[in-house]
């Protein structure tokens, strides 16, 4: 595969609590520079840089994050404010208490709001598979499948795991025609980006892709 297919499936991350406006402008340079598929920052970032890339890039950015047990109404609210502030694409955390209580009508009825909110912008559904079992992830892929949502997304980056190969398989396995796989989290690596998108992530959320290609060009 080549790289330049690579970077056109990569939404280019920088979430860390820390991160500065500085950091966040040059992630959007070597996003608009690679061609990356996005950008993904903080909520507090979206207006500053979809002021800055003027429609250069898509912005993405987070809600319920990275926990997901924010109410549904703070989801809401929180995926309106983003896309009122320039983001393209949304990606939403479930609550991971009710996947482990199967309440997975109270989940789809949830991503529904929020896609709503979106306002017609993408929205990303991530389900923390680190925390679930194979089982778990089975039945919220196919809660997933259902509702409105255009992807399911492995991770956070921000709990006990990453995107795994076993995670993506069961993924492509169960979901419906339609929606779409994004892995990410701990993808530090061109053989297993690749190897994502071979299993059928459409979509790497990943900081270490473009710093690979960067590093190599020097």
């Amino acid at each position: 595969m080549e790289v330049k297919e690579i970077l056109s499936k990569v939404d280019h991350t920088l979430l860390k609590p820390e991160a500065t406006w500085e950091q966040i402008k040059e992630l959007c340079d070597d996003g608009i520079k690679y061609e990356t598929a996005s950008v993904c920052i903080p909520p507090g970032f979206v207006k500053q840089a979809a002021r800055y890339v003027e429609g250069r890039l898509p912005i993405c950015t987070v809600i319920g994050f990275p926990n997901g047990y924010n109410t549904t109404q703070i989801k809401c609210a929180e995926a309106e404010g983003a896309v009122n502030d320039g983001a393209a694409e949304i990606d939403m955390v479930i609550n991971i208490g009710w996947a482990k209580e199967k309440r997975w009508e109270d989940i789809l009825e949830e991503i529904n709001k929020v896609k709503a909110a979106c306002h017609g912008k993408l929205l990303k559904v991530i389900v923390e598979t680190c925390l679930l079992t194979e089982e778990e992830i089975v039945e919220v892929t196919k809660v997933v499948s259902r509702s409105d949502a255009e992807y399911i997304k492995t991770s956070t980056g921000f709990s006990t795991g990453g995107a795994t190969f076993r995670a993506v398989e069961l993924f492509a396995e169960h979901i419906s025609e339609g929606t779409k796989i994004k892995a990410a989290g701990g993808i530090s690596s061109m053989e297993d980006a690749e190897k994502f998108v071979a299993l059928g992530a459409d979509r790497l959320g990943t900081s270490r892709i473009v710093k690979i290609v960067k590093e190599s060009e020097r």
